[in-house]
């Protein structure tokens, strides 16, 4: 059974890695499925400051209110996998990796977006915190498309008393270009819309229309929707810190983070060779496993590559390396002891458990720590960090000890020369 699953543990190894790095069929190679993060490919960041009094679970739950809205904001931008964090209490970061037009993200990014539904006499009815929901529908009447408008229970009794006063005729119009019955959309201290009300508005649930001979087109309505929905920021943000990656910057950290990588394990390879012999060679082949299981969860679980990931990644393959050299160690203390190398590899597997166990548990909770209380890069390296952990575990644990006590076994290279001890000759 070992000698089966070796075997298949040795295609799967091969078979990955050449998937990794040429792709099959539709399927790409791992290179163009990473995303990578501002500092790999150059981009924008800006970080926008929360302008409230707001404090404790208050302060938090408008914070995370607004993230929600940010990301949702720059998604509808067609932007680059767009990262958007709080950072400490009241501000928010937004990374737009690959942004081509600097400029002009950061002049999008940088507004705060409140919209506001205002009477025609310019009185305030409610902001885009009360509305709940804008989408578009079939405008029955005039063809077309129209925006169906969902406010919450504070916003249905504003819109409701704001439509009513319309109705009674008490609202009069400071421009004579607005009707009196409108109730302008502003956006950013512009007016995207302007609605007339023709009708007092009592369930919370409004449309808009196009009203004339036509409806909305299906791209006016989406498009209007979009920015009403995008709008709804519950707090003014003020931007405190605007800053832009060259895409040739990215690059250069990109191929020399590659580099350095590419380096350090080739010298973990030679060392577990040259120090442990056939037990490095096993470790190594573990370790091309590893590798292949960190990148594939990754790519699977949407993650975002950068350096300080970059880092993560890195001290976690010193992790694996580190549990084969105490089970290594362990196994060359039993054959000291007097006992056979294909004794020796399971004993000594068996006594450098637990150790192996307790220091992955208590580095995988600082990763927990740093990625529950960190913000931006801090999470990066403890995201990567944790899953070269637990995959480290598996194949520092499992993958190891078939390959090591499968040689043990073997007459050719079962014997203590090839685990790293010297045979002692025997005079008759």
């Amino acid at each position: 059974m070992k000698k089966v699953l070796a075997i298949i543990l040795s295609i799967i190894i091969i078979f990955g890695w050449f998937v990794t790095l040429h792709g099959i069929g539709s399927f790409d190679p791992i290179w163009k499925q990473m995303k990578l993060g501002l500092d790999l490919k150059g981009g924008v960041y800006v970080v926008m400051e929360a302008q409230t009094n707001a404090k404790g679970e208050e302060l938090k739950k408008i914070m995370t209110q607004t993230q929600a809205v940010i990301e949702k904001r720059v998604n509808q931008m067609g932007l680059s996998e767009p990262v958007v964090t709080i950072e400490g209490s009241n501000r928010i970061r937004v990374e737009l990796p690959g942004a081509k037009n600097a400029d002009q993200a950061i002049k999008s990014i940088g507004k705060t977006a409140q919209l506001q539904f205002i009477e025609s006499d310019g009185t305030l009815v409610l902001d885009g915190s009360q509305v709940k929901d804008a989408g578009i529908t079939s405008d029955k009447e005039h063809g077309g498309y129209a925006i169906e408008l969902k406010f919450n229970s504070v916003g249905a009794d504003a819109f409701k008393n704001a439509t009513t006063k319309i109705m009674n005729g008490q609202v009069h119009s400071k421009d004579s270009s607005i009707p009196n019955a409108a109730i302008m959309i502003v956006l950013d201290g512009k007016v995207i819309s302007s609605p007339v009300v023709e009708d007092v508005i009592p369930n919370g649930v409004a449309t808009i229309t196009a009203g004339g001979t036509g409806g909305f087109s299906q791209d006016e309505a989406t498009n209007l929707s979009a920015l009403i929905r995008g709008g709804a920021l519950p707090v003014a943000l003020k931007e405190v810190q605007t800053s832009v990656v060259g895409p040739t910057i990215g690059l250069d950290a990109l191929n020399m983070s590659i580099l350095a990588g590419l380096i350090g394990v080739l010298l973990i390879f030679i060392i577990m060779i040259a120090m442990y012999r056939m037990m490095g060679t096993a470790a190594d082949v573990a370790l091309l496993l590893y590798i292949l299981i960190v990148f594939w969860i990754f790519v699977a679980m949407h993650g975002v590559m950068t350096l300080p990931g970059i880092a993560g990644f890195i001290l976690s393959i010193g992790m694996a390396v580190d549990g084969n050299v105490i089970i290594f160690s362990r196994v060359r203390e039993e054959i000291q002891n007097g006992k056979s190398v294909r004794v020796a590899a399971a004993s000594g597997f068996h006594r450098a458990l637990a150790t192996i166990i307790d220091s992955h548990v208590t580095t995988m909770i600082a990763g927990v720590v740093l990625f529950q209380l960190g913000s931006g890069s801090v999470k990066g390296f403890a995201f990567t960090l944790m899953i070269g952990i637990l995959a480290s575990l598996c194949t520092a644990v499992v993958i190891t000890q078939v390959f090591v006590e499968l040689i043990a076994e073997t007459k050719t290279f079962g014997r203590k020369k090839y685990f790293g001890i010297k045979e002692v000759k025997e005079n008759v």
